[in-house]
């Protein structure tokens, strides 16, 4: 019988070429991430965030497309990344506030870029737009926010002058709006965007007025509804352009931000149509200080859909027919403590939420919007505005309190 020729030099040059290829290819791959990396490095230069690095702010990265991922989509990509797992970092408040404080932009990916440009063309907050934020967001579950918020339920920005913790905070917070409103015993309040009726019942319990509050959130509506039993308040379910009644005061607390720069105009006529002559209204908002007319990318994707932050150049063009600022106070840095508040007690309650619900990405995306927006005001990059506003002067001047 014939031997068979051994199968040696084919073999093994068959099997060196192969192996050459694949760590070829490998070795492109790296180069590749190196180079995304490298970009990403000379960006964060003028601040001291690194990636992998020894400092609680540092970037601590798990997967390394994430280099390739941020530079191509941009925000949305890098917040998307963290939900996914690909990074963490510990304190994720500080570095974004050093970032910001550093004035780095990401590129912009082509998604940001349409979505900008369309939204100089299109009303993103009709009424039947409007309805996206409360189901997405508000309607996501009062055991959520009762769990994160104070006694009050007050998802806005606390007044920290002399607070010591959250609770004092919003309350301090509810007293300096009250005694703004120059509040007496009989008069009627309007609450456009009431929540979940925690400044309906501070007003009513501690002033003696009557309230109406209204929201187009059904959860809200529900449990501010239950919480405002027995006091001199009424909540109603109903857009702010559908509203037709007199109040001598008004307030809206959180809510403008969901208006958007094309109905600023028609958002003040509504006021002006339900407020007396002599009455008073304060607007407490969020606030650019450039105009923008789209809300960040991961911001309105996960938390507040269709959303845009006014600057006061904004509303100050939309108001200025039909009403006189009396006053103007920015207390934007009390928003950072507020947020690191929420996010503690969110972090402390977690365990006891239904995980299939609010599942870990859930608590990832969370997590991000939180600390991120803390940092973000801890720059000083966005801030919180309350405007005290009339329709005809108040007669003598009007002293505003800063308790």
């Amino acid at each position: 019988m014939q031997e068979k020729e051994p199968i040696t030099t084919t073999t093994t040059t068959s099997l060196t070429t192969s192996s050459s290829t694949i760590k070829s290819h490998e070795n492109k791959k790296v180069a590749k991430s190196n180079h995304w990396k490298r970009i990403l490095e000379e960006l964060l230069e003028k601040t001291d965030v690194k990636f992998n690095g020894p400092n609680d702010w540092d970037i601590q990265v798990h997967n390394e497309a994430l280099y390739k991922r941020v530079l191509m989509e941009g925000s949305l990509g890098l917040g998307e990344s963290y939900m996914d797992g690909w990074w963490d970092c510990k304190e994720l408040d500080t570095m974004v506030c050093k970032v910001t404080r550093a004035k780095i932009d990401l590129p912009k990916s082509w998604n940001d870029i349409f979505r900008i440009a369309v939204s100089h063309i299109f009303n993103f907050q009709t009424k039947i737009r409007s309805l996206k934020v409360a189901r997405e967001h508000y309607d996501l579950g009062n055991d959520l926010y009762q769990l994160m918020l104070d006694p009050n339920m007050q998802y806005s920005c606390g007044y920290w002058k002399d607070a010591n913790n959250l609770v004092e905070a919003q309350e301090a917070k509810l007293k300096l709006i009250c005694d703004k409103l120059v509040l007496k015993p009989g008069m009627k309040l309007l609450d456009i965007g009431c929540g979940w009726g925690g400044l309906a019942a501070y007003a009513a319990k501690n002033y003696g007025v009557s309230v109406v509050g209204i929201t187009i959130s059904k959860e809200q509506q529900a449990l501010a509804q239950e919480r405002c039993k027995g006091l001199d308040v009424e909540i109603k379910l109903i857009d702010y352009r559908d509203l037709e009644m007199k109040f001598e005061r008004v307030v809206s607390v959180g809510m403008v931000e969901h208006v958007g720069p094309k109905n600023y105009k028609t958002y003040f006529q509504c006021v002006k149509k339900n407020i007396t002559p002599d009455g008073i209204f304060l607007l407490h908002t969020i606030g650019s200080k450039l105009p923008v007319t789209a809300c960040e990318p991961w911001i309105n994707k996960y938390i507040f859909p269709n959303g845009a932050l006014p600057s006061i150049s904004g509303l100050s063009t939309a108001f200025e027919e039909y009403f006189l600022c009396e006053d103007l106070h920015n207390i934007g840095q009390d928003y950072d403590p507020t947020l690191m508040a929420w996010y503690s007690n969110f972090i402390e309650h977690y365990p006891s939420l239904d995980q299939t619900k609010y599942n870990d990405r859930f608590k990832r995306m969370w997590t991000y919007y939180l600390k991120a927006c803390a940092g973000s005001f801890r720059a000083r990059s966005i801030q919180l505005w309350q405007f005290v506003l009339t329709p005809n002067g108040f007669e003598g001047g009007l002293r505003v309190p800063r308790n």
